[in-house]
């Protein structure tokens, strides 16, 4: 993992040497890996869950999104709080809560207790996905936090890759409990280890500063303006990817022909091809500015969104593809977002708004879910209808996201910018050549 991040790596504002920086990014990959295994499993399982549970679309949308919509309540919460504490402390203590959760989904009777389980893992694995992005912002120079972004998304490329279609195996030939009890079996290991291995973070706390109340905080950062703008984006960004993404595995099996065996090949070839383009994007983000990736890669992957749902009956290998190519422009948008999302906050509040940036991401992927879940019908003939409108609702999202991405600023500029240079942030949108954001960002 440590080689898709550039070895000339400098020493960070917090002192941190490039070597120490490299087993932090490990870690954290690794972390996230087995957190996007355990939320991800559960979408490719949704043919199987919804025929042995004997539940329809809207209850599968439930567990999906009660993950997302537990991450997101519990992020709010804790906001306030995380940036009081060494980020180390606090990230082995709520992996060690998402390892508890998964070990009761796999001990999960029925569909009740399934979705207790879903909001118990929900609760700490969301929580810990934005702090891992915090600790990347802490641990990292600006300059460099496109291609370290792109590297920890590659644990979502590794997760599909060899995470899911591995666990969508095990699931099919022994049973939907199985994936998320090996997962608490090995993430314990990884725990284990981390403690060990990971430092000590503490240079987010400030001596001597004074810190004001919890709610005080929590308010501060939920009401900054260029805070606010970063928050749009997510839950545009996310609201369109998970409107769609839960139920392409339960459509290509009841619409298009792909047999659940087969299931595992379109996340080993999609992830395979993310693998490959996610730390690419991120240097391409440092080299030639986020927004302007950002640009690129939506566009195509709202193109892509209409193409998957519309999917007739095809052969397994055009299924295949442009699903893969789904994969890849979703992650590529995702890389230049977070990475856009960073910049906007200062260090002093970057625990306390990625986490409520974690939980608004939650709470949007919730929501997307719920609703392409009302929207989908089953057919008498277990065929899934309206898919295509779920779609485009998720590219007219996509669009929306191209506005609100140009409004965001990086933090220094956003404490300069004006309310005539707010309201000018659409013209840039459209592709006004000025782009604070892009050209602050250039490597």
């Amino acid at each position: 993992m440590t080689g898709f991040v550039d070895e000339s790596f400098e020493v960070s504002d917090q002192g941190i040497e490039p070597g120490r920086q490299r087993v932090i990014l490990l870690i954290l990959a690794v972390v996230q890996f087995t957190n996007i295994v355990d939320f991800m499993i559960v979408m490719p399982l949704g043919p199987q869950l919804m025929r042995t549970l004997k539940i329809g679309p809207g209850q599968f949308g439930l567990i999906v999104s009660s993950y997302t919509l537990s991450a997101g309540v519990a992020g709010l919460m804790a906001a306030s709080l995380i940036d009081r504490f060494d980020r180390k402390l606090s990230f082995l203590t709520l992996y060690l809560g998402f390892l508890a959760g998964t070990l009761f989904c796999g001990l999960a009777e029925g569909y009740r207790t399934l979705l207790a389980a879903r909001v118990v893992t929900g609760a700490f694995g969301g929580i810990l996905g934005g702090l891992a992005m915090a600790i990347i912002g802490d641990v990292f120079p600006e300059h460099r936090r496109g291609s370290a972004t792109g590297a920890l998304m590659s644990a979502f490329a590794l997760a599909s890759v060899a995470g899911v279609p591995f666990g969508l195996s095990l699931g099919t030939a022994y049973g939907w409990h199985v994936p998320f009890l090996l997962l608490a079996g090995v993430g314990s290991a990884i725990l284990v280890v981390a403690v060990k291995a990971m430092p000590s973070l503490r240079g987010h706390l400030e001596p001597g500063k004074v810190v004001g109340h919890p709610l005080q905080e929590m308010v501060a950062t939920l009401t900054h303006p260029n805070h606010l703008r970063a928050f749009a984006l997510i839950v545009t960004l996310m609201f369109g990817s998970f409107a769609v993404i839960p139920y392409i595995s339960p459509y290509l099996v009841a619409n298009v022909g792909v047999t659940e065996k087969q299931l595992p090949w379109v996340y080993v070839i999609g992830g395979s091809l993310t693998l490959i383009a996610a730390p690419g994007v991120g240097k391409l983000a440092d080299r030639y500015g986020k927004l302007r990736v950002y640009r690129c890669a939506a566009p195509i992957a709202g193109l892509l969104m209409i193409a998957v749902t519309c999917l007739p009956r095809v052969s397994f290998w055009f299924a295949i593809t442009v699903v893969s190519l789904l994969m890849v422009g979703n992650a590529s948008r995702m890389v230049a977002a977070m990475a856009m999302v960073m910049a906007s906050v200062e260090p002093r509040r970057r625990g306390s708004f990625m986490t409520a940036n974690s939980s608004i991401q939650h709470l949007s992927t919730g929501l997307g879910a719920y609703v392409g879940g009302g929207i989908i019908l089953r057919a008498s003939d277990g065929s899934l209808q309206r898919f295509p409108w779920v779609g485009a609702i998720a590219t007219a999202a996509t669009i929306l996201s191209l506005f609100l991405a140009g409004r965001v600023r990086t933090h220094g500029d956003s404490l300069k910018t004006s309310p005539t240079l707010s309201l000018g942030a659409a013209a840039e949108a459209l592709g006004d050549s000025s782009e604070p954001l892009a050209a602050t960002d250039l490597a």
